[in-house]
């Protein structure tokens, strides 16, 4: 039996996933794992990756190398999204995935990323969507805004903004200052206005990844991140903008306390909500579908698609 492996690895996490290949499907994921390492620490400002987030990055591909072994995978494709497009250094970060997976990281295009991660998301949804759908994908370095319909993407774009890369440049103080929260989202609304992607023709607004499905669990109130409670959930848009409101006004003493809070997303969760908040500003639709699903599936579809 073939067994694949997608990883994904962006500015702040980096994702593992493990599945067999029957027929021309991915029936079962057997292993679906993710590490925050802020890979991208500092990319924004130094232009280069920094010694100690190497070392992070490092430390979980050697734990992936272990599951990728023990699950006889046949198949590994290794995508690297917005820190290592980012970086002067990136050579180094690719010398060391080849010596640990023994596969060279590619560093994909924000359009080819916004095409795995509308593929993800779309593949998973129970119910079929009202179309066009928005899927959005808001990670640590740049954020996917994807709109389409027969499960492919019409029109989609890469913005330089993620949970990291906006928490360093503006939200410096604990909580964030006012001004710094009205910088934050000038700079999002800039982002937005240039943006070719027309988040009102939305008929469907999907969520996916850690920022957003951060914001859905704080919306259920779930005492502990609860992927089968999350996945599918339907958020309406004004349960989201409270979060939003609350986690910005928190100190990150205050979001540790957030049960369903990852610890290495509480300082930069602030950022990457409101992101969220300001493209949902935009919808003329009146709720969110979070889908657990997200680029890591869409990597691995690439692999048992024909050409793939």
């Amino acid at each position: 039996m073939t067994v694949v492996a997608a990883v994904d690895c962006g500015t702040n996490t980096i994702k593992l996933l493990i599945a067999p290949v029957v027929g021309q499907g991915l029936p079962d994921v057997v292993v679906r794992e993710t590490r925050m390492v802020r890979l991208g620490q500092g990319v924004d400002r130094t232009g280069r990756l920094a010694d100690e987030a190497l070392a992070r990055a490092f430390a979980a591909i050697d734990e992936y190398a272990v599951l990728v072994r023990e699950h006889g995978v046949s198949r590994i494709r290794f995508c690297a999204t917005s820190a290592t497009r980012d970086a002067g250094n990136g050579d180094v970060f690719a010398a060391g995935v080849r010596e640990r997976l023994g596969v060279s990281p590619e560093v994909v295009t924000g359009a080819e990323e916004a095409a795995l991660a509308f593929d993800g998301a779309i593949r998973n949804l129970r119910t079929p969507p009202a179309e066009p759908v928005l899927v959005i994908d808001i990670g640590g370095g740049s954020t996917e805004l994807i709109l389409g319909s027969s499960g492919s993407p019409d029109l989609a774009h890469s913005m330089d903004i993620g949970s990291v890369r906006l928490h360093e440049r503006h939200l410096r103080s604990d909580p964030p200052t006012a001004d710094e929260v009205a910088a934050c989202v000038a700079d999002i609304d800039a982002h937005l206005d240039s943006c070719p992607v027309d988040v009102s023709r939305a008929a469907t607004v999907v969520g996916v990844a850690g920022t957003v499905l951060t914001v859905v669990a704080a919306a259920l109130d779930l005492p502990a991140y609860d992927a089968d409670a999350i996945d599918q959930a339907v958020i309406p848009f004004v349960a989201l903008q409270q979060v939003v409101d609350r986690l910005v006004g928190m100190t990150v003493a205050e979001r540790l306390a957030i049960g369903s809070m990852h610890p290495g997303r509480a300082d930069v969760i602030a950022a990457g909500a409101l992101i969220l908040s300001r493209v949902l500003a935009r919808a003329h639709v009146d709720s969110l579908v979070a889908s657990e699903a997200d680029i890591l599936d869409g990597i691995a579809w690439s692999m048992v698609e024909p050409g793939g």
